[in-house]
């Protein structure tokens, strides 16, 4: 009854549908090692910015080879010694910890060699207060020679959570990274990132690690490459029931002209 699967016309369309099903079953298997590789990636990311490891002098991570925070990089427990830029302390808003609304108080630090860093020293809850005669709402930063330990944390972007591009006043800062640094600080240049302090003063919360941004984590993109993964899979397993169904098909027609029951044509 299925001698006719060995006719050509058979021969063709089984190999024709062996083809397509093995074109599937590769580019599902591509895709789900593409969703391997971002999930293997996240979890890499995030180990590095949980395991801040022993503090290291922060030009041993950024420096003229490798200038940028990075995946590696994030986290890494560093020390930086200078002074504080006493009369520029900025206030970044919308920042929230535990579920809290608040601002990270940040202050630049001047190094020997007249670079700056970007030293969070922590977190307040509430509203920040910048206007002239504005009470004092984070502890001043102390002056002279300070060494500061903290971990290395990336650049935002507008795409971090609570960052935004402008529109705020005097003293508060958007977004913290070098270009918007450069904006209202004039330096003679800026280490990448910027630093939270392990130990911030009396008032104030220490910021953890951030998960770097627009990485190859888990985002939207790896979710996409686990539903390809499925509709490729789905597209294969839909070829072979449409082989098995048109097979069944020709052994009933088969079977019914063996009977003779095949309908007769006027």
């Amino acid at each position: 009854m299925y001698r006719f699967l060995l006719t050509p016309r058979w021969l063709s369309g089984t190999a024709l549908a062996v083809a397509a099903v093995a074109v599937c079953v590769w580019l599902g298997s591509w895709q789900l090692g593409r969703f391997e590789d971002r999930v293997s990636t996240h979890r890499e990311n995030k180990q590095s910015a949980t395991a801040a490891g022993d503090a290291r002098p922060i030009d041993d991570l950024l420096n003229e080879a490798a200038p940028q925070v990075s995946t590696v990089t994030v986290g890494k427990s560093v020390s930086v010694s200078g002074s504080y830029d006493l009369e520029h302390q900025l206030l970044v808003p919308n920042r929230v910890l535990d579920g809290k609304q608040g601002y990270y108080v940040l202050t630049p630090l001047r190094t020997a060699d007249g670079h700056a860093v970007a030293v969070v020293r922590g977190w307040a809850p509430g509203t920040p207060a910048v206007a002239p005669g504005a009470p004092a709402i984070a502890p001043a930063p102390p002056g002279g020679a300070v060494t500061v330990t903290g971990r290395l944390q990336a650049n935002e972007s507008v795409g971090s959570n609570g960052a935004v591009a402008g529109g705020l006043p005097a003293g508060e800062l958007g977004m913290i990274n070098r270009a918007s640094l450069l904006n209202v600080l004039s330096y003679d240049g800026w280490y990448d990132g910027w630093v939270a302090a392990d130990e911030p003063p009396a008032g104030l919360t220490a910021v953890p690690t951030v998960e770097p941004q627009g990485g190859d984590g888990l985002t939207l993109r790896a979710f996409q490459n686990l539903g390809y993964t499925l509709e490729w899979f789905v597209f294969g397993g839909f070829v072979v029931f449409m082989w098995f169904r048109l097979v069944r098909r020709e052994a009933e027609a088969e079977q019914d002209r063996a009977l003779g029951l095949d309908p007769v044509l006027d």
